[in-house]
């Protein structure tokens, strides 16, 4: 029997109650937020394992598309359109039945609120297991050619990144924290960093560093030539509303 993706239908069946958090990308140029990155949480801020732990393979569908209309819905509440940040939003490959049935949801939502189509941006982590890297492809090329941008989170974590670097095309790739963590006095992280700034100018694709919580990483991936920040030395993630970035970002 064919699978069908419950999440393109109308109804939204994932019953946990759950909230969105955000926390900006910083474009250390302009020290304002380039976009915000919308973040699972519990409804009264518990991590966001609390609820992802609630997540199986019967209800993954609806809990895939119940986060995009969340993150869309609150982002919209909290002002998103009040400048140009964009919205962050990450999903599960493994969820999309058909990419192009189940963005619809995504689609009539973001119309609904009045969010443009070119201010999305869809991650999914380097971490994600993936039954077929050519799903994912038809997934990515669908949604590039709606208007979204796609993230590969976590890129460098997992032992196939640049496999999925070439493959995917990514409009962004974001740097997993391990690689920033004590980037200021590691010199092979450094040259790890050096080298990926380089391909990515190279190939046009937009290189975020996360995971920044000192002075010093971010003085050092600015040196490397890092536009692009996130991390609690900018702003910790904030429930329901968009934080405002430190005055030293």
């Amino acid at each position: 029997m064919r699978k069908i993706c419950s999440g393109c239908r109308d109804g939204i069946d994932f019953e946990m109650p759950f909230a969105m958090a955000f926390q900006p990308i910083v474009d250390t140029t302009t020290g304002r937020p380039f976009a915000y990155e919308a973040l699972i949480r519990g409804i009264g801020g518990e991590s966001a394992y609390s609820v992802l732990s609630q997540v199986t393979e019967a209800n993954r569908y609806s809990f895939d598309q119940a986060c995009r209309v969340k993150a869309i819905e609150t982002a919209m509440a909290a002002g998103i359109m009040d400048g140009d940040a964009r919205l962050s939003i990450n999903f599960l490959p493994n969820a999309v039945y058909s990419p192009m049935a189940c963005i619809q949801l995504t689609l009539r939502t973001a119309r609904a609120e009045g969010l443009p189509i070119d201010r999305l941006i869809f991650e999914f982590t380097e971490n994600e297991q993936m039954g077929s890297p050519e799903h994912v492809s038809g997934i990515i090329d669908t949604y590039k050619q709606i208007g979204f941008s796609v993230a590969i989170d976590d890129f460098g974590a997992g032992h196939s990144g640049l496999d999925r670097f070439v493959r995917f095309a990514p409009d962004e790739v974001k740097l997993d924290m391990e690689l920033v963590r004590d980037i200021d006095t590691d010199p092979r992280r450094r040259a790890i960093v050096r080298a990926m700034v380089g391909m990515c100018a190279e190939l046009d694709t937009l290189l975020i560093a996360e995971g920044i919580e000192t002075a010093a990483e971010a003085a050092t991936l600015n040196d490397l030539g890092v536009r692009y920040h996130q991390g609690y030395w900018y702003a910790r993630p904030a429930l329901g509303v968009l934080p405002k970035i430190r005055a030293h970002a």
